[in-house]
C-alpha cells in the first residue's frame, strides 16, 4: 500500500524542484517515454554526448556512455526474448539474424530521430557541420539505460516492445529484407582504395550443424571476425562487424 504513496510523493517532488529552464525537456521526455520520469537528471545525462561530458564530484567525466552501456545490454536482451517467443519455432540463426537488423545502428539512428531525441540531445560538434553517425542511436540506448533506471525492468520492458517494436518496425518487412553487408563494406573499399579480402579461418564440424569463422583483412591486415551456418553468412558477419567498427572509429 505504499507504493502509490511513494510515487506520488515522488511526483510531487519533482514538480517543486525542477527548474523553469528544464520544464520543456520534462515534457519533452514524458512524451517520448509516456509518462512522466521521477528522476529527470538521468534523462539529461542520457542526453549528453561525450563531446559535452560535464566533471562530476570526483573528477571524472559524465556522459551517457554509460546509461548507453546499460541501454545496449536491455535492449538486445528484451529484443532477444521478444522473438524467442514470437518465433517459437525459428532457429537460433534466424533470430540472431533479426535482432541484428532490430538493433542496427542505422534503425537506432532513425527511431531515435522519429521519436524527438535529435532535438534534446547535447552535442558540441566543435565548429564542424559533421554530426557522429552513431549519436542518434547511441542516445535511444541511453534513454533506455535511464528509462530502466528511473522505471524499473517491467517499464523498460513495455516501453521497448510497445513504443519501439510494435510502433517503428515492421517485422515482416525486416525479416524478407536481406542487408548485404558483404555489398556495402565492397563498395566503401572500391570509394576508399583499399585493398580488401575474406578470409574463412575456421569451420567448426563437430557440432550438429556446421559453424563457419570468416575475417575481414584490409590492406594486408586482419579486422573483424564473423560467424555463420554457412561461408557466405559467416562473411556477411564478418563484413557487419567491420562496417560497425569503421563508423565507430570516423565518429569518435
Amino acid at each position: 500500500m505504499l507504493r502509490p504513496i511513494k510515487r506520488l510523493t515522488s511526483k510531487i517532488k519533482l514538480l517543486l524542484t525542477v527548474r523553469q529552464e528544464d520544464k520543456s525537456f520534462l515534457k519533452a521526455i514524458g512524451q517520448i517515454i509516456g509518462e512522466r520520469p521521477y528522476n529527470l537528471e538521468l534523462y539529461k545525462l542520457a542526453m549528453r554526448h561525450s563531446s559535452r561530458a560535464l566533471i562530476n564530484d570526483h573528477g571524472l567525466r559524465e556522459s551517457n556512455e554509460r546509461l548507453e552501456y546499460l541501454g545496449d545490454a536491455i535492449l538486445g536482451m528484451i529484443v532477444a526474448e521478444f522473438l524467442f517467443t514470437r518465433f517459437p519455432f525459428k532457429e537460433e540463426g534466424f533470430l540472431t539474424e533479426v535482432r541484428s537488423k532490430i538493433v542496427n545502428r542505422e534503425m537506432l539512428n532513425d527511431i531515435s530521430r522519429k521519436i524527438g531525441l535529435h532535438d534534446l540531445i547535447e552535442f558540441n560538434n566543435q565548429g564542424n557541420t559533421l554530426t557522429p553517425k552513431s549519436i542518434y542511436g547511441d542516445s535511444l540506448e541511453a534513454l533506455i539505460g535511464a528509462i530502466y533506471l528511473d522505471k524499473g525492468f517491467k517499464f523498460s520492458k513495455r516501453y521497448i516492445i510497445n513504443k519501439l517494436l510494435n510502433t517503428h518496425y515492421d517485422l515482416d518487412e525486416l525479416i524478407h529484407t536481406t542487408s548485404n553487408y558483404k555489398s556495402k563494406i565492397i563498395e566503401w573499399s572500391q570509394k576508399e582504395n583499399r585493398e580488401l579480402s575474406f578470409e574463412i579461418v575456421k569451420m567448426d564440424e563437430n557440432k550438429r550443424n556446421k559453424q563457419f569463422t570468416a575475417r575481414v583483412i584490409i590492406d594486408g591486415e586482419p579486422k573483424d571476425m564473423g560467424y555463420g551456418p554457412s561461408k557466405k553468412k559467416a562473411e556477411q558477419d564478418a563484413a557487419r562487424r567491420t562496417l560497425d567498427n569503421l563508423e565507430s572509429s570516423a565518429a569518435g
